[in-house]
């Protein structure tokens, strides 16, 4: 009786435990949703309408008010746009590795704030500007401790985002059913609306921000913004109970290098006859493939050396293997998949290093053009770019509402194109776009020889400003395009245990473009003749603007061709995804909140 008892109380302690552990698996699972956008997207909007009301109109800043040359203020911005391009990478390893995505966003939210504290006390305080110089001629430039509290915002704004840029796309997608099943039976896509709000934060900023930088003063318009990050890690870290958390599956970089060792050691073994009878271990993969395995690939099988089983390690087959030296196939489908991204993802490089500048020398075109509204009205030069945005805005709602359905009815793709298509699509409309730069820079010019205003810089040429719009218009239609496939691409291609650094990689195309860029304007600036400077630093009215930007235009055509290559070369990622009866039971759950979701969008 006591044996029977004593079995009986352990039964039931095995099936209270069993409970729980159902309970605490079904708890993380209902956790995340639509239940989590209002924090999560409040946190974007305050965020990207800091950042865009910071950077927007800074070389405004750094010209009129720290009296900086215009090639030298847009090689400061331009550098430090791809320094905070590549601190991103660092980011991604930390939350991929041990931080945690959550985490990892919260501390480059507090770096970022610091950044904007710093440089929003330096325009308060007349200590860090130069003396003022209305006309723009032999000005006094800032000195090297005057530039100091700009060189520590940028850099710690640099660090803020490296924490922020790789995590957020990565942390909102983990909240859903991120897999092609999941993706297919959503009547929205999650990239096109993360760039639809962070558009309307853009546009937010670029319209309050810019207005009050450039008629009320620097202190407001950079205190405004570091107000806004404030307020967005609050409503970030209040959301904090109703994340799903995905639990970092250690260092993928390690992963990555344990492969490649393993394959070299490996590198005079024969491989068997049947990809069958290399190493499999779900178990030992189970924390970094939640939504499926990654199968073999007969691409770049010298890499599967790595997951070749020796007759020694065959002899204890229940002890752990020594990664160095023996890789499960999905970890070596996982190095193949980056392998196979790098040449699509590099043709973004090209792209950013052609049109780094191009914001920078549009704000000062814009500047030297009638920008009238009315005749007490007129907008700031760095409000031009709203144009852009709203057609990038408009662009997703009709992409999604109009051209992916009629795509679909011809491509059978749930998505309506794929996104290498899409891409190559964004690259054509960008070529368009900046010979469209060119032809407006020589009407532009035209007007002002016309009435002998080349040689007054400060000089406003009649001509309006609105000549303009078409090639932001065109720009915002190629992100809808470029940018938005870009990303997806990176995002969906990527093993879904390094999606926070597939996304680093996508701004990493902006950090290698950035500097790129900095090198092709100094290139022509400096070997460019000194009468006929195609970048001239004080009065672009004498440069050659439209050679630069026919120069770039070529660039981006031989980018193209090289894109088209290797689109048509590339491999999609195989993967046998696992339907998990939680995940089920949490989409079921939260359908209805999906279903007001789309309606309100």
């Amino acid at each position: 009786m006591e044996i029977e008892k004593g079995i009986k109380g352990n039964m039931e302690m095995v099936e209270k435990e069993v409970e729980l552990e159902h309970s605490k698996k079904k708890k993380h699972y209902r956790q995340g949703g639509v239940r989590t956008l209002p924090f999560i997207l409040a946190n974007e909007v305050c965020d990207r309408f800091a950042s865009a009301g910071y950077h927007s109109n800074l070389i405004s800043y750094l010209t009129q008010e720290l009296n900086m040359p215009l090639v030298s203020a847009s090689n400061t911005l331009t550098n430090f746009g791809g320094t905070s391009s590549f601190t991103p990478l660092i980011g991604a390893l930390f939350a991929d590795s041990f931080a945690g995505r959550f985490w990892t966003i919260t501390v480059g939210c507090l770096i970022y704030e610091l950044g904007l504290v710093s440089i929003t006390v330096s325009t308060i305080l007349p200590y860090f500007r130069p003396p003022a110089c209305p006309t723009q001629v032999n000005c006094q430039e800032a000195t090297s401790s005057q530039l100091s509290a700009l060189y520590i915002s940028l850099l710690l704004t640099s660090l803020g985002s490296g924490g922020i840029r790789p995590c957020v796309v990565p942390f909102s997608a983990d909240q859903f059913n991120m897999t092609r099943s999941g993706v297919a039976s959503r009547t929205w896509n999650l990239f096109n609306w993360y760039f639809f709000i962070m558009g309307f934060a853009s546009l937010s900023a670029l319209t309050i921000v810019v207005y009050v930088q450039d008629n009320i003063g620097w202190g407001w318009g950079l205190g405004i913004p570091t107000i806004a990050m404030f307020i967005s890690i609050i409503s970030f870290v209040l959301g904090f109970p109703l994340y799903k958390t995905v639990k970092p599956g250690g260092s993928p970089l390690i992963r990555l290098v344990q492969v490649t060792v393993a394959a070299f050691k490996k590198r005079n073994h024969t491989l068997p006859n049947h990809p069958k009878l290399l190493y499999h271990n779900k178990e030992l993969d189970a924390a970094i493939s939640l939504e499926g395995t990654l199968l073999h690939s007969n691409q770049y099988k010298w890499l599967d050396k790595a997951a070749i089983v020796t007759e020694e390690e065959i002899k204890d087959p229940d002890k752990s293997p020594n990664l160095w030296k023996l890789s499960t196939v999905h970890r070596v489908e996982e190095l193949k998949s980056i392998i196979r991204m790098l040449p699509i993802w590099a043709s973004g490089i090209l792209l950013i290093a052609s049109t780094s500048h191009i914001h920078s020398f549009v704000i000062q075109q814009a500047r030297s053009m009638d920008r009238h509204l009315s005749p007490s009205f007129q907008i700031s030069p760095a409000n031009m770019s709203i144009f852009s945005v709203l057609t990038m805005m408009t662009g997703v709602i009709l992409y999604e509402r109009v051209f992916v359905p009629f795509a679909r009815r011809f491509t059978k793709n749930p998505v309506g194109i794929t996104c290498l298509q899409r891409m190559g699509v964004g690259l054509v409309i960008n070529i368009v776009a900046t010979i469209v730069s060119a032809l407006v820079e020589i009407k532009r010019k035209n007007v002002a020889a016309k009435y002998n205003l080349l040689d007054s810089p400060k000089a406003i040429i009649p001509i309006s400003v609105f000549w303009l719009v078409p090639q932001y218009c065109l720009h915002g239609v190629a992100e809808v395009f470029m940018s938005v496939g870009h990303l997806e691409f990176l995002f969906d291609q990527s093993p879904e245990s390094m999606r926070s650094s597939a996304t680093a990689l996508y701004c990493i195309t902006g950090a290698i473009g950035n500097y790129m860029g900095t090198l092709l304007v100094s290139l022509v600036h400096n070997y460019t003749s000194k009468d006929n400077n195609w970048l001239p630093d004080r009065n672009l009215n004498r440069g050659k603007l439209d050679y630069y930007y026919f120069l770039i235009s070529g660039i981006q055509v031989i980018n193209l061709i090289y894109y088209i290559i290797c689109a048509c070369f590339y491999t999609y990622k195989p993967l046998d995804e696992i339907c998990d009866k939680y995940g089920e039971e949490d989409l079921k759950d939260g359908k209805d909140q999906e279903n007001k979701n789309e309606s309100m969008m």
